[in-house]
């Protein structure tokens, strides 16, 4: 931690616009699906910040300015919305490249490319998607840290040459997951936090709580919050319970929703689901099927639940959930496919739209979330 006298780093620190406030705003999440933004699910849902991520490879088949993510969010920009980017590198088939390689090079020229069409337009950039996640089991060493930490200087210095000392772009290093499990607590996340403390230029850390209960949020906090300067705050663009949704795919529907749809004996909630993609239910039918269900119904305060241990740490910046239903999310729905679509605030894929188009809100969330709009303007 950082003692009383000054470290360079705290000497760099002084020189800096001030790091974004621990607001604990709450915003939409779209992942990778930047053609799922409307703009009447935000107003709708009052929501003004919006996150979305842009893998890096995809620079290469299109221009960093033209591509999907990078409009979206610059369009958002335009409308007076917060904008959140996060970086995401996918090594799912090989090690991360060294310096000096041609592969690492080729990582910089895609950085170099996109820099100048985000960086002093978009609210947050964050340096890294799931790291973690994003790689092979074997991979995720010190290598892996060389490498962001190799992608997250160019960025620094090309914010503070091109951007200047009043760059109104934030950088965050991202994001953290399942920390909830011991085993993901290594020298390389423990070395991932240090160099998030030790640079000045970086405003904090991003994690990613997608859990079994929201008690598994707590170790997220645990590991790190200590490891944060005072004057860093951290970021949750993407957090659910999935995981709890997970373990009751295979289970028998609810015997009252069964009987009310002539639902053969022994329907499994994912095989519900499944029809609901195939041809989507009505509203009222949807909201009857999770409102039958205990393991969802009881469990219809989590997103205001789980922002309420995000705020009470006094320094959370923006949380962002997830906001509708994606098509990579309904493909090949089946009794083991991750039930992301679950946690989604608008739910196009498992509703019929409404008369003007538009999606439909589940009904869990989205009272929740207008309100949770509103606590954090009190706040």
């Amino acid at each position: 931690m950082i003692g009383r006298l000054l470290t360079p780093a705290a000497l760099a620190a002084a020189i800096l616009p001030a790091p974004l406030a621990a607001q604990g705003a709450l915003g939409a999440n779209f992942n990778e699906h930047f053609e799922d933004v409307d703009y009447r699910d935000l107003e709708k849902a009052d929501a003004e910040w919006l996150r979305i991520f842009l893998p890096m490879p995809q620079i290469d088949r299109d221009t960093a300015a033209g591509h999907g993510a990078t409009r979206t969010l610059l369009e958002a920009k335009a409308r007076g919305y917060r904008t959140i980017l996060s970086l995401k590198w996918p090594y799912h088939d090989s090690d991360f490249p060294e310096a000096g390689s041609a592969a690492y090079a080729r990582e910089i020229a895609r950085l170099d490319e996109l820099l100048p069409a985000v960086m002093g337009k978009v609210d947050i950039l964050v340096i890294g998607n799931e790291p973690y996640i994003e790689s092979r089991e074997r991979d995720r060493d010190l290598d892996l840290n060389r490498f962001y930490e190799g992608m997250a200087r160019h960025v620094i210095d090309w914010r503070r040459e091109h951007c200047g000392a009043e760059c109104p772009t934030r950088l965050y290093m991202g994001a953290l997951n399942r920390l909830d499990l011991k085993r993901n607590i290594t020298e390389s996340t423990d070395r991932w936090m240090a160099f998030v403390q030790e640079t000045p230029e970086l405003d904090g850390v991003d994690i990613h709580p997608h859990l079994p209960s929201i008690e598994a949020s707590q170790p997220f906090l645990d590991y790190v919050l200590p490891r944060l300067r005072p004057d860093q705050t951290f970021l949750a663009t993407e957090f659910s319970l999935v995981h709890w949704w997970k373990q009751h795919m295979r289970e028998p529907v609810a015997p009252a929703f069964a009987e009310r749809y002539g639902l053969p004996r022994g329907a499994r909630n994912w095989q519900v689901i499944r029809a609901a993609i195939e041809e989507p239910f009505a509203k009222e039918h949807w909201d009857d099927f999770l409102r039958s269900s205990p393991w969802f119904e009881t469990r219809k305060g989590y997103v205001a639940n789980q922002m309420q241990r995000f705020r009470d740490t006094g320094r959370l910046a923006v949380a962002t959930y997830g906001f509708k239903q994606g098509s990579s999310m309904s493909s090949r729905f089946g009794p083991d496919k991750t039930p992301w679509l679950l946690n989604s605030v608008f739910a196009p894929a498992t509703i019929r739209p409404n008369p003007d188009g538009s999606a439909a809100a589940n009904y869990a969330w989205i009272d929740s979330f207008r309100a949770l709009q509103t606590q954090a303007e009190k706040d």
